[in-house]
């Protein structure tokens, strides 16, 4: 298996730490300022990602913008689960090089644009997105009071690690 994938599979495994601490209350609570966005919200969003990866559309094209949205993976962590474990069957089960070019849509805030990606620098974009919305969960945990046991939920690998003085 890629290295490219292990990595990403690593990732995504903090998703089931997470969502074995949580409750559907927790999950779907939006009450933390200032973005009042819920940690199933951001759950959703990082799972969307990587779906997008795994459909083409008609023009043999990812489109990043095409994302389900899916209301119910946002508020149930079940349904989260189940979304994460056919993600995590597809990358277990994902058989192009990484150096396999695709063309990829997306909108970097001037509208829709279509670029050349190899899957490796796209599941790498996937990965630091993911990594990026953990950080972004971790601060709602933090706001909720809610402790997950992992001290590197959020942190990026090469995030330097504070030193105690003793």
């Amino acid at each position: 298996m890629d290295v490219i994938i292990q990595s990403t599979l690593k990732t995504l495994e903090k998703s089931k730490i997470l969502l074995n601490h949580l409750n559907d209350t927790s999950f779907s609570n939006a009450s933390v300022a200032p973005y009042h966005s819920s940690i199933g919200t951001h759950m959703r969003h990082i799972l969307d990602f990587y779906d997008c990866i795994f459909n083409l559309n008609f023009e043999g094209c990812i489109d990043l913008t095409a994302r389900s949205r899916n209301r119910i993976v946002e508020n149930a962590c079940c349904s989260a689960e189940t979304y994460l474990n056919s993600i995590i069957d597809k990358l277990n089960n994902f058989d192009s090089a990484m150096t396999d070019s695709v063309l990829v849509t997306d909108d970097l805030g001037l509208g829709k644009v279509k670029m050349t990606y190899s899957y490796g620098a796209l599941f790498s974009q996937a990965n630091s997105h993911t990594i990026h919305h953990y950080a972004i969960i971790n601060y709602i945990l933090e706001g909720l009071n809610i402790s997950i046991g992992d001290s590197d939920f959020g942190y990026n690998p090469t995030t330097p690690k504070q030193t105690s003085l003793s």
